[in-house]
């Protein structure tokens, strides 16, 4: 119901009309969503850069929308900021993680909304990033293959974190035990992804699992004859 209110409360901020269907505005957008590094931002970009497409990356307007959000609209994401780094990846069970993490519980997707309706609409946008939860973006599709999530099996998520560091990860350094972090936060990811993997098959939407024989060409591949962007020239 929140979620409903934020989108009619977006209508009226852009002086349309709450008879006219998001989707109907957003029909210009492409969705990729999935896991923690599944791999989104390298796909968004380059089926972007071949078809002469725009890229929204949700990851990287998590910091603007930290600021716009009030301790009264996101409540998880403020008490996150105010725990120390034990705290947020050390202390907590990985199911506790999950569950108190704001963006993985939707709170600031009503500023995607915001970002994506502000866009000019002359060329379709990917729209990417681990916020997009299903439940959220499906009242939004105009078409069902619009939207794909990313789903990464553990021993494929183990190698991506491995090439970022591992343990000795920026943030995970932080922290006063970074292998315990380490371990908390891949089981943390596990879980998210396999609540994905739930909801895009109890929603009829699209997944793709990815798993370490999965090859960047392929991927791009299957993603793009999903969207079918040959048939779908940017409005």
């Amino acid at each position: 119901m929140a979620q409903v209110a934020s989108y009619k409360m977006i209508f009226q901020e852009h002086n349309y009309s709450c008879t006219v269907a998001l989707h109907e505005q957003l029909n210009h957008v492409y969705w990729i969503g999935g896991g923690s590094g599944a791999g989104k931002s390298t796909i968004a970009r380059r089926i972007a850069a071949q078809h002469g497409l725009s890229v929204y990356s949700t990851d990287d307007a998590m910091t603007e929308h930290a600021r716009r959000c009030s301790p009264e609209d996101c409540p998880l994401l403020h008490r996150f900021m105010e725990m120390d780094m034990d705290e947020r990846w050390v202390s907590r069970s990985p199911k506790t993680m999950l569950e108190t993490f704001h963006w993985f519980q939707g709170e600031g997707f009503n500023l995607i909304i915001e970002d994506l309706l502000s866009l000019p609409r002359e060329r379709s946008v990917i729209v990417e990033g681990f916020r997009l939860l299903p439940q959220l973006v499906k009242p939004l599709l105009s078409e069902s293959s619009r939207a794909v999530w990313l789903l990464p099996v553990p021993e494929f998520r183990q190698t991506v974190i491995e090439s970022r560091g591992g343990s000795a990860w920026e943030f995970l350094a932080r922290t006063t035990d970074p292998e315990r972090a380490l371990r908390n936060l891949l089981e943390r990811d596990r879980i998210f992804t396999d609540i994905l993997r739930e909801q895009t098959a109890r929603l009829g939407l699209r997944a793709i699992e990815i798993d370490t024989t999965t090859t960047e060409v392929d991927l791009i591949k299957r993603v793009t004859d999903l969207f079918a962007i040959a048939t779908h020239p940017a409005v």
